[in-house]
């Protein structure tokens, strides 16, 4: 079982808010950091509870210039649980007197369980010994418990513990936001419900959220619950609200403090009132026991569709789990039909604010495949905002809708018109929001849904239009050169995002970004493809609801025929016009000066110069393009384009701008390991170990603390569900072109396809596909060229090639 446990042991300051984020309880809702229950945030420790889609924006000035941030919102920590011995200093793992002989933590991926276990002495020599076990429920999403039990070891005597809700936080998590404005709620009522429970009620102080807490404490002496030896004296501080109990322990007789909460809010279905829906749940909830019962199954069925097994390499396997848990807590059935986006850094903590990012590339294509409600859902997000993304548009004096680079709560653009350098410690203006390809990706998740599942009603009702205002807005972004023959887009960043213009230019903005431009080209071609898809009179239905006119139609068919892409050398594609002439950039010196160069953007800026120099990348740009298309579809657009490219080109362009990629973003190594990994196993399999060690190892020095890596945490499972198998899904079928690295013996794991619950088995001789018995249409499973229909109740299973011949 340790392959799902994930163990700290000791207490390491410097590694607190790293264990703190990799120990997260959530249910794809509600999320609390996996801190100490004693501990306050002083900067080693930084407890704390988000809720999906609360948000709050406050306003600072920086240099001069008014900067509004919206921000995910740390609200009330109900953890709160201090102890001492009679009437001494209370319990620290850093100070206070008392001495810390042992702690293990432990993270039960399997069942969403922390537990944690103390051995430690007072100021006096008084052993004692704690278990910790705290979940945050994933069958009811309001809900979260922590029990903690206690044993006096060769003493008896008094023992004082003080359970509350500590109203009194801040969104103080991330170090270079702390000189911007951080209190985002207030106290609007607090109360002691009866001896038991306490409730707290917070309003955040611009969108006027109502959240609120009530807490329920109860008490047992060797597994029995009892009340008549416990003295509870009430706390009723201004934001701060629960009771200090006073214990008798004996010893070697464990006693037990039971803590319960229910989280509410305002954005909550099916409630009248939050403070007065979390005291009545309170109030009627069964014991810790039987709630954490009822946790640990939900647990089980979710894990039946999403376990994943990839050989026998137990550290591996280890990760792979805590990627899948992670990815879980921050997207869950709960998460269905509630107005929420997947943040880049999950429920974690509060690096970009809690936004939304283009991440969801990397997400959703995962999720297709397991549970493509979920992603159903979260494409809905995009829906409610599109009118937001039309007005942008509009604004910017361009047809269509402009998608926010960074999103939030109603869609607008979120993105820090400057950035504070960390390097530096100057502020500098920052472009991102030139980022339009957020819109390629979200054209790009539409499409894939409705690819995977044959959802022709959400492609009528709401994938359809988004993606053809994301076509109108590209198709009024580009500009004819009569002269070439080729529509240009200009002014825009590409994923790069190292460069963000040219040196000698004051206005900012690439031309042509030839990932912009060439899944402009692909967006475009699935228009046309979506509306042959579409029954006769529903085509008829969204020609008129989005007021399509032939003119428009005849537009984009010319621009998938003339739009411009650049290119240099033998066949390279250029990242932009001009990469090619950009001066050469000198690694070996600045490894040598620097060390680790990830972020050699900060760097720069740092030393007074800027990226846009050079011929570099701060993450798979060009390469974007390969790992979202397959070689043929790729070469067709090119075609029709034009162009005579082949995609023999393919291994020199990913060699090109690998050795310019100083991989500063955790999703870079994620995209070279899957296009690596037919011609280039070794080094494939060695990016994956890099991308699987992200944020466990917390590779870019500082950033995990701050909120994990979800897109690289799914897109490491991604490669191996489909990089590995070399899974598409399309016209109809699952493709298999299985390159099962030679370091794993054999993939096993789950798909949901069109309704089927498929059993997949691949070693380096067979892949075998089995749907359970069911009154489902049959699927069409390719291998390599080799097609089968497998019905329910059967197997089908294909011999690779070089260990045999066929199919069985």
């Amino acid at each position: 079982m340790s392959e799902w446990m994930l163990t700290y042991d000791g207490y390491d300051p410097d590694e607190e808010g790293l264990r703190e984020a990799l120990c997260v309880l959530g249910n794809g809702v509600l999320a609390t950091r996996g801190a100490a229950p004693e501990s306050e945030a002083d900067g080693i420790h930084y407890p704390a509870t988000y809720l999906a889609g609360v948000f709050n924006r406050l306003e600072d000035e920086v240099d001069g210039v008014a900067v509004t941030n919206e921000s995910i919102v740390n609200l009330p920590n109900w953890l709160v649980l201090r102890f001492r011995t009679d009437g001494g200093p209370w319990f620290s793992m850093a100070d206070g007197g008392w001495t810390l002989h042992t702690q293990r933590l432990t993270l039960d991926l399997r069942r969403g369980i922390l537990t944690r276990h103390l051995d430690t002495s007072d100021p006096e020599g008084r052993r004692l010994a704690i278990t910790q076990r705290r979940f945050v429920h994933l069958g009811d999403p309001q809900i979260a418990g922590l029990e903690t039990t206690f044993v006096a070891t060769g003493w008896s005597g008094a023992l004082q513990v003080r359970a509350a809700i500590d109203a009194n936080v801040r969104n103080t998590g991330v170090e270079r936001y702390r000189d911007l404005s951080d209190h985002h709620h207030d106290v609007v009522e607090q109360a002691i419900v009866d001896e038991q429970t306490v409730t707290v009620t917070v309003e955040t102080n611009q969108t006027h959220l109502r959240i609120a807490e009530a807490a329920r404490v109860r008490v047992h002496h060797n597994g029995a619950r009892s009340a008549d030896d416990v003295t509870r004296t009430p706390l009723d501080e201004p934001g701060f609200v629960g009771v200090d109990l006073d214990l008798e322990l004996a010893s070697g007789v464990p006693t037990t403090v039971e803590k319960l909460v229910t989280v509410v809010s305002s954005h909550d279905p099916a409630i009248a009132e939050p403070a007065e829906h979390a005291v009545r749940k309170i109030l009627r909830l069964p014991d810790f026991d039987t709630l954490l019962a009822r946790h640990v199954s939900r647990w089980d069925q979710l894990w039946d569709r999403f376990e994943l097994r990839f050989g026998e390499q137990e550290d591996i396997e280890r990760i792979l789990n805590l990627h899948t848990f992670h990815a879980l807590q921050t997207v869950s059935p709960n998460t269905i039909d509630r107005d929420v986006g997947v943040p880049a850094r999950g429920l974690h903590g509060e690096a970009y604010r809690g936004h939304i990012f283009w991440d969801e590339v990397f997400i959703f294509p995962y999720l297709n495949l397991r549970m493509p409600v979920l992603t159903r859902s979260l494409l809905m997000y995009r829906y409610r905002r599109l009118d937001e993304a039309r007005q942008r548009a509009r604004a910017a004096g361009h047809a269509g809708a402009i998608y926010p680079w960074q999103s939030g709560s109603d869609g607008r653009e979120e993105s820090q018109e400057m950035h504070l350098n960390p390097q530096s410690g100057t502020w500098k203006p920052d472009n991102s929001q030139l980022q339009r390809h957020i819109n390629i990706a979200i054209a790009y998740n539409v499409w894939q849904y409705v690819e995977t599942t044959g959802d022709l009603e959400f492609l009528r009702y709401y994938g359809a239009e988004m993606m053809v205002e994301i076509a109108r807005f590209f198709s009024s972004l580009a500009t004819y050169d009569r002269a070439a023959d080729r529509y240009h887009i200009n002014g825009v960043m590409g994923p790069d995002e190292y460069h963000d213009g040219y040196v000698d230019r004051d206005k900012p903005g690439l031309d042509d970004n030839a990932y912009t431009n060439i899944m402009v080209v692909w967006t475009l071609s699935r228009i046309f493809e979506l509306l042959d898809l579409l029954p006769e009179h529903l085509r008829h239905d969204l020609w008129e609801a989005l007021d399509l006119s032939r003119s428009e139609l005849d537009r984009w068919e010319d621009l998938t025929r003339r739009m411009k892409v650049p290119f240099h050398g033998e066949g390279i594609i250029s990242q932009f016009a001009g990469y090619e002439k950009l001066e050469r950039f000198d690694w070996e010196g600045y490894r040598e000066r620097y060390g680790d160069i990830q972020r050699l953007d900060r760097i720069l800026h740092a030393e007074g110069d800027t990226p846009n120099r050079y011929q570099l990348a701060k993450q798979a740009d060009v390469l974007m393009l390969f790992y979202l298309l397959s070689a043929d579809e790729l070469q067709r657009i090119l075609r029709r384009l034009g162009y005579d490219w082949t995609s023999e080109r393919i291994p020199d362009t990913i060699d090109y701008y690998r050795r310019r990629t100083s991989h500063g973003s955790t999703l870079s190594g994620v995209v070279h390991a899957w296009l690596l990994a037919r011609s280039d196993r070794t080094r494939s399999w060695q990016l994956f170990h890099h991308a699987l060690r992200s944020d466990v190892a917390d590779i870019q020095g500082g950033t995990t603390p701050e909120g994990i890596h979800l897109g690289a945490m799914t897109g490491t499972l991604d490669l191996v569900q489909r990089g590995y198998t070399g899974l598409v899904v399309e016209q109809n079928q699952l493709v298999f072109e299985p390159a099962l690295p030679e370091e794993v013996d054999r993939l096993r794991l789950r798909l949901f396809y069109r309704g089927h619950h498929l059993g997949v088995l691949l070693d380096h001789e067979r892949l075998r596909i089995s749907a359970p018995a069911s009154d489902l249409a049959s699927v069409t499973i390719n291998c390599a060229g080799q097609c089968e229909e497998l019905a329910a109740g059967n197997t089908v299973e294909f011999v690779l090639t070089g260990a045999g011949e066929g199919a069985g």
